[in-house]
């Protein structure tokens, strides 16, 4: 196949529609220069960002094929969030720290229960019970442990501290991202490397999924990941400007956004990958997915921000809200409950569901409380 026909397949089914919703690209830029207001920029944006996110995995995926699999391992695992890490770097360079921090909240919840939850929901309607690794899925459980670990620090030695200045708890959350980046790379060498056996069957998944025996132009793919990455970091600039006037506009608090739609819109393309092949009865490749997101969102992305803060000027520290922390304690905790065993079915992923929503909910209810809301 071709790299032309290629592009042609990328049209059909899901596809197509992420490719009609890059007409909001001249609408949302029309909205901005225009001066249609500031809820019309943000939609139009938001709905922009989505078909980006989805072409620049495509064109991760194709550059993957012609480096190898190690390389290319590595390119999937450090583009994986690259949407959500670019919204977030322009929405901190604007200041919104904590809407940056509920982002994170936001989508280590969302992947473990949004998107396990649909996954294991609509992939358990097709097939009774659903399998994938579960020694694979205990190391994730360990992974984000750490993760809660990492961000329950930070916040219990402020709450235990009032005294505390700011500073330490910039300099300790510091000190915790170094330590995350270097916990993500060890878990993509255990994964690619030393134990790369374990993900054998995700891997024979994925390739079962390509239909394609020629290697792509890697320049082409090349140029379009360039290509979407501006444009992400350009739409993110119209988002985040729009931010603050249409949440109030719409009600919304800044913790409800960050938390709820601000993921979405990052990691649309993602989760919709994740509940496709799902359907598919292909589990190992959606759980990796979907929890490797979380892992990458708790392990990469968080430290990244925290080190990036510190260069831009627009300080974050790991210290999250109470009740952030809560919501993701809650959310890890049932997610390696359910996956432990191995199995999945339809109702455990309504139970995922239905933790979600609950937490959406309690997040939209949550007060305006100074630097929370």
């Amino acid at each position: 196949m071709t790299d032309t026909l290629k592009l042609k397949w990328q049209m059909s089914g899901k596809n197509l529609l992420f490719l009609i919703l890059l007409l909001f690209i001249p609408i949302s830029l029309a909205a901005h220069f225009l001066e249609w207001g500031d809820l019309i920029v943000f939609i139009t944006a938001g709905l922009a960002i989505l078909p980006l996110a989805a072409w620049m995995g495509t064109a991760t995926e194709e550059i993957a094929v012609v480096v190898g699999p190690t390389l290319g391992g590595f390119l999937n695992a450090t583009f994986g969030n690259a949407t959500e890490l670019i919204i977030a770097l322009v929405a901190l360079k604007a200041g919104y720290v904590n809407v940056v921090k509920a982002s994170i909240t936001g989508s280590i919840i969302g992947n473990l229960l949004l998107v396990m939850g649909l996954a294991m929901l609509l992939g358990g309607l097709r097939y009774k019970e659903q399998t994938f690794q579960p020694i694979v899925a205990r190391m994730n459980a360990a992974a984000m442990n750490l993760a809660v670990v990492a961000i329950l620090l930070p916040t219990a030695m402020d709450f235990t501290s009032p005294g505390i200045d700011e500073k330490t708890l910039q300099n300790l959350s510091l000190a915790v991202a170094v330590v995350l980046i270097l916990v993500y790379a060890l878990t993509l060498l255990f994964s690619m490397k030393t134990h790369s056996y374990l993900y054998e069957v995700g891997v024979a998944e994925t390739e079962a999924l390509e239909t394609s025996h020629e290697k792509p132009n890697v320049l082409l793919w090349v140029g379009v990941l360039l290509v979407c990455t501006l444009l992400v970091a350009f739409e993110s600039e119209l988002l985040v400007d729009s931010l603050e006037v249409a949440t109030s506009q719409l009600g919304l608090t800044a913790l409800f956004t960050g938390v709820i739609l601000v993921p979405i819109i990052g990691n649309a393309a993602e989760h919709a990958t994740a509940v496709t092949v799902a359907m598919k009865d292909k589990m190992d490749l959606s759980l990796s997915v979907a929890v490797g997101s979380s892992m990458q969102i708790a392990l990469f992305v968080a430290p990244v921000l925290v080190i990036a803060g510190r260069l831009l000027g627009q300080p974050m520290d790991l210290d999250f809200n109470p009740f952030e922390l809560v919501a993701v304690a809650v959310s890890v905790l049932i997610a390696n409950t359910i996956s432990s065993d191995g199995k999945s079915n339809w109702l455990e992923g309504t139970l995922l569901l239905a933790a979600y929503t609950v937490l959406g909910f309690a997040f939209y209810f949550h007060p305006v409380v100074d630097g929370m809301g």
